[in-house]
């Protein structure tokens, strides 16, 4: 509901296909990140409700069955639905790994990712430049639907290349036609990857342009707060959840009091819980792996996310960023002053933060919006953004 006051009336469930999304929260694809273990903690803090995608996978990975592609679709036989993201170039690739995951029954939902604003992907036409070349969209959206069968295809995009070519609202149409369920837009250009502010408007405008399915918000929700925000603001169907939650799982403890209307059960954890939690990710990490001291290794990049605000002093920081085993990582964190309480400052941006950058496209690639030759099976690449 659009408004200029308070939310008076919740906003319904989410229909992704047959699968009812509520509350309609999504936690975003992000690779190297939402592997099973972190949408497990995501899960446990919901009370396992909303809706969480795998990290991205590349479609020629998955077809040739890449080994780390295929412990990367691996699902926890507690996740209902299993949500899958696919990124492709290849519109025969795609429909190849689409079919391969009805014919396998390896997910429930399939997603396409079309915001990656990486330059070493969309140098090669990929990620957030593909939406640019409308017919080859369409063509990969047509494969993907087609093979799905009764499964759902959902896409995520960004609004454009940048401000002088935006796409967002002619990829909708396309994906209205085509019969993509539900599209997720991020409210930033290429151009600004990560940085200065999401344009809520614009997907105020998109689900006034695509009446016919749900758009979900994403883009600057860092608290729940935020996620109630964008929809009283946009209209939109349901949030989706990327950078707010790094170092946050419990974030969707919050988003599901929000929407439910419990805005006074909202979540704010002392150094002594967020320690706890730390230790739970990189254990179910070495478990996933197969390895503790694989896990623990994994896991150190989400420490400086779980301590933002905290005091821990720079040597501490050191020593965390080199832990090996869960009796080093724990013995590190029982050092610090556990008393600390949730910093005031910590509900802000966290990840990545860069903007205004050059995006790098193929030659030529800005002159016809329709051609489709160009695209390189090196824009698909393992990475992830959006």
């Amino acid at each position: 509901m659009r408004d200029n006051g308070g939310m008076t009336t919740l906003p319904p469930a989410l229909a992704i296909g047959p699968h009812t999304v509520q509350p309609p929260v999504v936690l975003a694809p992000m690779a190297g990140i939402t592997n099973a273990p972190f949408r497990t903690l995501c899960r446990e803090f919901s009370g396992g409700k909303g809706l969480f995608v795998s990290e991205m996978i590349t479609t020629r990975a998955l077809v040739e069955r890449n080994e780390k592609t295929m412990q990367l679709i691996h699902f926890d036989e507690t996740e209902k639905p299993r949500s899958i993201q696919l990124y492709g170039v290849d519109p025969v690739t795609v429909g190849k790994a689409v079919r391969m995951i009805v014919e396998e029954d390896l997910a429930d939902h399939i997603d396409l990712n079309f915001g990656c604003p990486v330059p070493k992907v969309t140098r090669k036409g990929g990620g957030s430049a593909l939406p640019y070349k409308r017919n080859l969209l369409r063509a990969i959206l047509k494969e993907a639907v087609s093979g799905a069968g009764d499964l759902p295809v959902t896409m995520k995009m960004r609004k454009g290349i940048d401000d002088d070519h935006l796409t967002y609202l002619d990829a909708g149409r396309i994906a209205v036609e085509e019969g993509v369920t539900a599209i997720a837009l991020h409210g930033r250009t290429t151009a600004q990857h990560y940085g200065g502010t999401a344009d809520w408007e614009a997907i105020a405008r998109l689900k006034e342009h695509v009446p016919e399915i749900p758009v979900l918000g994403n883009g600057d929700i860092w608290c729940a707060e935020d996620a109630l925000r964008m929809v009283r603001e946009t209209g939109c169907d349901g949030v989706v959840v990327g950078r707010g939650c790094l170092g946050r799982p419990w974030l969707f403890n919050d988003l599901v009091a929000a929407f439910e209307g419990r805005t006074d059960d909202y979540t704010a954890p002392g150094l002594r819980e967020v320690a706890a939690v730390m230790i739970r990710h990189a254990t179910l990490l070495g478990e996933w792996i197969g390895d503790e001291a694989r896990g623990v290794i994994d896991f150190r990049k989400h420490v400086a996310w779980y301590l933002k605000g905290f005091s821990v002093g720079s040597e501490m920081r050191k020593k965390l960023a080199v832990t090996s085993t869960l009796a080093e990582l724990d013995a590190h964190l029982s050092e610090l002053d556990l008393d600390q309480p949730w910093p005031e400052d910590a509900d802000g941006p966290r990840g990545r933060t860069s903007g205004n950058n050059r995006v790098v496209l193929p030659d030529g690639w800005l002159k016809d919006p329709y051609d489709c030759a160009g695209v390189s099976e090196e824009a698909e690449l393992d990475t992830s953004g959006g």
